[in-house]
């Protein structure tokens, strides 16, 4: 039997406060996590960056350093653009700043003060410099490789739509404040939604921000996510003035929906969401299925997933409806022939498999794979 020995409380506090220091942020300040195993195991290199690196979580990989000098290059010809030798008002914004962004990430950052400073300086005036050259050509130095080659502005925009691959947007409020001036935050998302624009898979897009609905933008994900709606005509209010969604129906697969006398039509103007069932016509968007499609659409969902205060899962949905229609590679090029499907991989059983795999993917959220709501106009 060992001798009883007398607790040493100092030396038990310290050791819990030492813990304490060392946890994660609790959930409701954390917008920027890891994808779970079960959600990324499915299709991993969806949720990985082919290209750059933004934020803590993939900074190391080997792949991604080629950008890290194209980040300091883009810093010394802003500072020159505006006349300065130094980054000091950069650093000083974001030193600020730097124990609140630090929080956001739901991992522990193993990076030190200095180094998450240097970080978010570097990644995000490179996001805001790519973003202006995009849209203002004049702005691009004659020798930029990144404007040079359309492939890789490409892979930019789908690597900064990755839920790891992000930066609080506060951080880029504030160093837009330094490089524009103050109060021109509806210019930065201006810009960011111009730039996102070729990577949206079918309409229903806005690039302009609605000055009556100011919701809390966390990430460049989550801005879009919120400019990319459905128009809700298929939500009615209730007697009570709260509003609610019409009646649930199965869906069969398209195959099945034909032979049964339904006919699938392609309508225009509407947004990708707004998929009307009316007298035996079942009217649905053109989407457009290309390289990037499967991570964007990915990224959304596990972006629904994790933010618990929004309610708003119509990409889930629209996912689990499209999974519905689409059981075979035949299916797809019936949508393909109505217009329904623009399919830029020119393989139908690819994807019939993306949806499949997607739908799969939806861990944790109701169940819709066989069901969705209709507006019956």
């Amino acid at each position: 039997m060992q001798p009883s020995v007398e607790a040493d409380s100092d030396t038990i506090t310290r050791g819990i406060d030492e813990k304490l220091t060392q946890i994660s942020p609790s959930p409701s300040e954390c917008c920027i996590f890891r994808v779970h195993k079960q959600l990324r195991g499915v299709n991993e290199k969806a949720y990985e960056p082919e290209t750059i690196a933004i934020g803590p979580y993939h900074r190391s990989k080997h792949s991604l350093q080629m950008m890290e000098e194209h980040k300091l290059r883009y810093l010394k010809l802003l500072l020159k653009r505006k006349g300065e030798s130094s980054a000091d008002r950069y650093v000083a914004a974001i030193k600020s700043r730097e124990q609140e962004a630090r929080r956001c990430y739901a991992e522990p950052i193993s990076l030190n003060a200095n180094e998450m400073i240097e970080m978010m300086v570097l990644d995000g005036c490179f996001i805001i410099e790519l973003m202006q050259k995009f849209g203002m050509a004049d702005l691009r130095d004659e020798n930029d490789s990144i404007f040079q080659m359309d492939w890789i502005v490409r892979r930019l925009q789908r690597d900064l739509m990755l839920f790891e691959n992000q930066l609080p947007f506060f951080i880029l409020r504030e160093l837009f404040d330094k490089i524009e001036g103050p109060n021109h935050h509806n210019r930065l998302i201006y810009l960011a939604l111009c730039f996102f624009r070729d990577l949206l898979p079918g309409p229903g897009y806005r690039e302009h921000v609605d000055g009556n609905s100011h919701f809390e933008i966390r990430h460049l994900l989550g801005l879009i996510h919120n400019n990319w709606l459905p128009s809700f005509a298929g939500i009615v209010p209730n007697g009570d003035g709260s509003n609610k969604k019409g009646n649930w129906r199965f869906i069969p697969n398209t195959i099945e929906l034909q032979e049964a006398g339904v006919k699938l039509v392609k309508i225009e103007g509407a947004s990708l969401f707004d998929i009307k069932f009316e007298y035996g016509v079942m009217k649905i968007p053109s989407l457009t299925i290309e390289d990037r499609t499967e991570s964007f659409l990915r990224n959304l969902i596990a972006y629904e997933q994790y933010c618990p205060d929004n309610q708003l899962t119509y990409i889930t949905d629209y996912v689990g409806f499209m999974d519905c229609l689409i059981d075979s590679p035949k299916d797809v090029e019936i949508l393909s022939r109505r217009g329904i499907i623009d399919n830029w991989l020119g393989n139908n059983e690819v994807v019939s498999t993306i949806f499949s795999k997607i739908s799969d993917a939806r861990i944790g959220l109701p169940a819709i794979s066989s069901m969705l709501i209709l507006s019956t106009g």
